[in-house]
C-alpha cells in the first residue's frame, strides 16, 4: 500500500511538473509572438517531398512557424503528398502549429480566361496531377472553388488543424476574374514579395545556392511574404538542404522573426470573417 501511494505521489508530481513545463513553454512562445517586431512569413507549397523530413527538423530545431501550401502533387516516395504516405507527416506539422491553406487539389495551373456564359467566366486550365495531368480543361467558377475546397478538406483532415481561408494558384497564375470567384466561395489570394521569391524552382546550373541565400539576407524585409517548396524536380542542386538553414539563422541575426499568414495584417480580417 506504501509502494502504491509513494508511486501515486511520484505519478502525480512529474504530471505537475510536465504541465509546468508546458506552460511555460506557451508562455514563451506566447511572449516570443507579441515580442516580435520584424515578421517575415515563410510559406512552402508542395513539390516532390524528399527534402520534406529535413525542412520539418530544421523548422522544428530552430522554432520556426511556417504556412504550408498542399496540392495533392507527384512525390519521389509513397503516393501524392496529400496521400496516405505522408498523413504522419503531415498530422505531425498540425501538431507543431504550424497554419496550412490550399493549392488546389490537383495543382491546377490557371491558363487564360474564357468567355462567360450563365455560370458566369469559364477558366482555361491545365492540372499537373491527377487523373487529367496534362490536360488543358474548361473550368467554371464552381469547379475551380470545388478544387480549392478539396485541399482544404484534406488538409484539415490530415493535420486535425481547421486550414486557414487562403489559396496560392499554382505558379501565382491568376486572373481579377479568378481571383473573384475563388473570393466568392471563400479563398482570398496570397503571393508572395519580390525578394521573398527565394529561387528553389531556379535553375542551379544559372543560380546557385550560395547566390539566392546571399540575395534573400540582403533584400528580404520585415512583412515580406517568402516562397519555397517541399522539393523541386528540376533543380539539380536541391535548394533546401543548402539555403534553408543558413537563411533561417542569417535572418534572425538580422532581427527577423518568423510568423504564419495567420497573424498577417492582410489577411487578419479576412481569416476572422471566414472560419473554417
Amino acid at each position: 500500500m506504501g509502494m502504491r501511494s509513494r508511486s501515486t505521489r511520484l505519478y502525480t508530481a512529474s504530471r505537475r511538473t510536465a504541465v509546468a513545463v508546458l506552460a511555460t513553454a506557451l508562455c514563451s512562445a506566447a511572449w516570443s509572438q507579441s515580442d516580435c517586431k520584424k515578421p517575415v512569413y515563410l510559406t512552402l507549397d508542395t513539390g516532390h517531398m524528399e527534402v520534406a523530413p529535413f525542412i520539418a527538423d530544421t523548422l522544428l530545431k530552430h522554432q520556426v512557424k511556417v504556412t504550408f501550401f498542399a496540392a495533392n502533387e507527384l512525390t519521389k516516395t509513397g503516393d501524392g503528398t496529400l496521400g496516405a504516405h505522408w498523413a504522419p507527416w503531415w498530422r505531425e506539422r498540425g501538431q507543431e502549429g504550424h497554419s496550412f491553406a490550399s493549392h488546389t487539389f490537383d495543382h491546377v495551373y490557371w491558363r487564360a480566361d474564357l468567355a462567360s456564359d450563365t455560370q458566369g467566366t469559364q477558366f482555361l486550365v491545365q492540372p499537373s496531377a491527377g487523373s487529367q495531368a496534362g490536360k488543358k480543361m474548361h473550368f467554371s467558377a464552381a469547379q475551380y472553388c470545388a478544387q480549392l475546397k478539396a485541399s482544404a478538406a484534406r488538409l484539415s483532415a490530415l493535420t486535425v488543424q481547421p486550414t486557414l481561408p487562403l489559396f496560392r494558384a499554382p505558379g501565382g497564375k491568376t486572373s481579377p476574374a479568378l481571383l473573384a470567384a475563388a473570393r466568392a466561395c471563400g479563398f482570398a489570394h496570397v503571393g508572395w514579395a519580390d525578394a521573398g521569391f527565394l529561387g528553389d524552382e531556379l535553375p542551379s546550373e544559372k543560380f546557385s545556392n550560395q547566390a539566392l541565400l546571399a540575395k534573400a539576407l540582403r533584400d528580404i524585409r520585415s512583412g515580406d511574404i517568402l516562397m519555397a517548396h517541399l522539393g523541386i524536380w528540376s533543380r539539380k542542386d536541391a535548394w533546401a538542404p543548402a539555403v534553408l538553414e543558413p537563411l533561417i539563422v542569417g535572418l534572425k541575426e538580422r532581427g527577423f522573426c518568423f510568423a504564419t499568414l495567420r497573424s498577417h495584417p492582410s489577411y487578419q480580417a479576412w481569416i476572422a470573417a471566414h472560419p473554417s
